[in-house]
């Protein structure tokens, strides 16, 4: 797909229906679907219609800047790329690709634990990187894992806290993906009716890289996608508290993260115990069926840790959103499946496009709103559904 075509892609869900004719059905499902009746994922999005804006006129908006610094760094635009597991299938080197196409631009991009590329080559292309951890299931393996991840060189570790027990994806199996990846007639029917993925991304990876692994669960190499061992390696976390995230602390000398968070009393504790930001997540709305949308409790739990870093993701889709997002009080923001979706369709080209038209949007919706500068993005610029003013 060159610029012609990208031309008239022109907003982050148009990348999602050209990546829904591009990928095969289990693969584009996988990325697309949630758990169970999607209730989540939908309340994800919807949740920022709650809100609409107050804009001020003639306050001389010409010199706009969407730059938000955090952990010390000057980012281009307050919004980075999400975790996104498996990326790999569904665009040759996804990972490598975003972390190019976030270096290039100056963005945050969250390398996932989940990936089938090893968080080396990621850190290579991208020494700004942020890694993405999945608590293995015992000590050895935690402390083996934490110093592979120093040594590998990266500086931002973030810790999903939100995967104790498998997730319910139903859209999953009737979509014919599993975890182990199945071979059968109909994955392979899905594979040959889409031949720009098959032999673009699918079989380059064979023939240049072989089967892929899971590489980053553990300090060891993972087990194959194909493997049935995959499903025993994602489900031993039940057991995990805090204990866990004080012994990471313990060990990590960076900048921690801690996603996954909902409630304010965890928020406060995961603060406690040593984390320097906060990612509120629900996972993309595919973990826990109806969990409360990020948006929703995102102000009282920056009231419940003042003068740390709260971020989120979850549902945004526009740079409205994004503003929203910070106007109730969020540092950052960070968006996952479009760029996914991107990659997919274009490569590098295609998340350098994706992430073009939403810092646009945020430029724009700036220069509406009237204001210049990312700090005077504030709850003034907001009413709630059903609030009037006095």
């Amino acid at each position: 797909m060159g610029n012609a075509r990208l031309s008239h892609i022109l907003n982050l869900d148009d990348f999602q229906q050209a990546a829904k004719r591009h990928l095969p059905r289990p693969i584009y499902e996988y990325v697309a679907g949630a758990v169970e009746d999607n209730r989540s994922s939908m309340a994800n999005t919807e949740s920022f219609q709650r809100y609409a804006f107050v804009p001020r006129v003639l306050r001389n908006v010409s010199g706009r800047s969407g730059t938000r610094r955090l952990f010390g760094h000057d980012y281009a635009w307050p919004f980075g790329f999400a975790p996104m597991g498996i990326s790999a299938l569904s665009a040759y080197r996804g990972d490598i690709v975003l972390a190019k196409a976030a270096g290039h631009l100056n963005l945050p991009m969250i390398m996932s634990g989940s990936s089938l590329i090893r968080l080396e080559e990621a850190v290579k292309v991208n020494p700004d990187a942020w890694f993405q951890a999945y608590l293995p299931g015992d000590e050895a393996n935690i402390r083996a894992l934490i110093a592979r991840v120093l040594a590998a060189g990266f500086r931002t570790l973030v810790i999903t806290v939100d995967t104790p027990v498998a997730a319910n994806r139903e859209n999953n199996v009737r979509a014919g993906f599993s975890t182990p990846l199945r071979p059968s007639v109909r994955l392979a029917w899905d594979g040959i009716s889409h031949p720009r993925w098959l032999i673009a991304t699918f079989l380059r990876t064979l023939v240049k890289h072989g089967i892929p692994h899971f590489e980053n669960n553990y300090a060891h190499r993972g087990a194959p996608i194909i493997s049935s061992s995959v499903e025993r390696d994602f489900s031993d976390r039940g057991h995990l508290d805090w204990s866990h995230l004080q012994l990471i602390r313990d060990l990590w000398p960076g900048t921690l993260v801690v996603k996954g968070i909902l409630h304010p009393d965890d928020a406060r504790r995961a603060v406690e115990t040593g984390a320097n930001a906060l990612i509120v997540s629900n996972h993309g709305g595919r973990q826990l069926d109806g969990s409360v949308a990020p948006l929703r409790v995102l102000p009282s739990i920056i009231a419940a840790c003042p003068g740390v870093p709260v971020m989120l993701d979850g549902g945004i889709r526009r740079g409205s959103d994004v503003l929203k997002a910070l106007a109730l009080g969020a540092a950052f923001v960070f968006v996952g499946r479009p760029f996914n979706f991107a990659a997919s369709v274009a490569g590098e080209e295609g998340v350098l496009h994706a992430a073009r038209l939403l810092s646009q949007e945020i430029s724009r919706n700036m220069g509406m709103l009237g204001v210049c500068s990312l700090d005077e993005v504030d709850r003034a610029v907001l009413m709630r559904e059903g609030e009037e003013f006095l």
